[in-house]
């Protein structure tokens, strides 16, 4: 089935909407499945820069239907800028199309975030406080407002004045300033009447058009690590950015899925607060936030930067069943004499595992005893491109085992695309061999293709 699905494979900022906006040409719909108005993407064409929230950046492309599927949830403010906007610098929003299944973000539930995050002082989780983790708390207590419900502006009006006045005694019972229901109640009936227009099944619509042999494609906000399941929890978003949750999202089969593509960095970044085994504190992770331009897309938080965790990626490929990988901002590395990238993690003396991915990875290779103390890691000669192992095994540090790469073995990093490269990794369960650079779908990327489309992914 024609259906191809991208996904961050680390914290997010991959630069995913790089790689969508490039996979988009080829697609009739390009549908957003799970998120809110905390995912940042910045496209730049040409010399124009779009900056967007929740439309799914193939608006760009007349041909493109974007969609706003079941698995989203929708700030209506957000997104009826995000629309004035485009229209006013000519982008038409006409086809955007809204789940009449996706559920709404109302004052409620930002008053929620602000309260359960500082609540939980020297703890916080680092949520963008945009409500998204209240709505879809309310999505799973079962007393969300859906974007169809607008269909019927008494209902509608009715439905938004019971939950506010609800959910004004819990604010005040926290200790929250009470919210004004009734200015709540006209500005968003209001609102549905604009939204109108654009509430569709999506559900049928994405069938009718896999039925056309329409190609259809599937765009997450964050990303793996940030899964509310899979993820580094509890410092997650709080919907399934992995590819399971793009069927969960859209309402599409999982064997409609012929193609899952991961978006990773050359490093590792990520917002907030949470675990990081390969960052970097010293004078390396000041590089790279200065020169990769590490600062989110809509906070404006500064991201903290580590180096590539390989560990990560092996367990991104199995939870995500990736068929490719499209390696982005490789040249940010190109002023460091050293690489290091991270490729297993040891276990602390108590059992606890030290990155995402509970339990070592069978395909990780063994920790070798160094035969002399200048000898501690692996590396690659510059003049011959091979690799030296030293002999015997030690024991577990509880530390990465970061593996310095000399860049001169390193291939050239300004090319746009890197060909005729094929993984040495294992098979992959649509039982190809993973593919990382096939440059007759997507290529390894760098950051710095100023002179063609590009965009950023912010995280949750």
């Amino acid at each position: 089935m024609p259906v191809t699905v991208v996904v961050g494979a680390q914290w997010g900022d991959e630069g995913k909407a790089k790689i969508i906006d490039l996979l988009s040409k080829e697609h009739t719909y390009v549908v957003r499945y799970q998120g809110g108005h905390n995912a940042g993407h910045t496209v730049v064409v040409d010399d124009q820069k779009y900056a967007l929230q929740l439309i799914p950046s193939g608006v760009l492309y007349d041909h493109v239907v974007p969609v706003i599927a079941n698995g989203v949830v929708v700030d209506l403010p957000t997104l009826f800028n995000e629309i004035d906007t485009l229209e006013t610098r000519g982008i038409s929003c006409a086809d955007l199309k809204v789940s009449t299944l996706a559920h709404l973000i109302f004052p409620w539930h930002q008053a929620h975030d602000a309260i359960a995050e500082a609540m939980r002082g020297d703890d916080k989780i680092g949520t963008t406080l945009k409500g998204i983790g209240p709505a879809y708390a309310d999505k799973a207590r079962r007393v969300g407002v859906r974007a169809g419900e607008v269909a019927d502006p008494e209902r509608f009006a009715a439905t938004v004045r019971a939950r506010a006045i609800a959910e004004n005694s819990l604010i005040e019972h926290a200790g929250g300033e009470p919210l004004d229901v009734d200015e709540i109640v006209t500005r968003f009936v209001a609102y549905g009447e604009r939204l109108r227009p654009y509430v569709a099944d999506t559900v049928t619509l994405l069938h009718d058009a896999l039925g056309r042999g329409a190609q259809i494609l599937l765009e997450g906000a964050q990303a793996t690590f940030l899964d509310l399941d899979h993820g580094t929890y509890p410092y997650v978003t709080s919907s399934n950015p992995t590819a399971g949750g793009a069927c969960a999202g859209t309402g599409l089969g999982p064997r409609d899925i012929s193609r899952v593509v991961g978006i990773t960095k050359a490093y590792t970044t990520r917002v907030g607060a949470g675990p990081f085994p390969t960052e970097l504190l010293d004078d390396d992770g000041e590089t790279l936030i200065d020169v990769g331009r590490e600062f989110g897309t809509v906070t404006g938080r500064r991201r903290r930067a580590g180096w590539l965790d390989c560990v990560m990626l092996r367990q991104a490929v199995r939870l995500n069943s990736l068929t490719e990988i499209a390696l982005t901002k490789l040249d940010i590395l190109d002023g460091f004499e050293e690489i290091k990238v991270c490729r297993c993690t040891r276990r602390c003396r108590v059992g606890r595992p030290t990155c995402p991915g509970s339990a070592r990875p069978t395909s990780c290779p063994p920790r070798r005893r160094p035969s002399s103390p200048s000898s501690n890691s692996r590396s690659v000669s510059p003049s011959t491109s091979s690799v030296s192992e030293p002999s015997a095994t030690t024991t577990c540090s509880g530390r990465p085992d970061v593996t310095p790469v000399p860049t001169a073995a390193a291939a050239p990093a300004r090319s746009r695309h890197v060909a005729n490269l094929r993984a040495p990794g294992p098979e992959s369960r649509h039982g190809s061999r993973l593919n990382t650079t096939d440059t007759s779908r997507v290529a390894m990327l760098s950051s710095a293709c100023s002179e063609t489309r590009h965009g950023e992914q912010d995280p949750a």
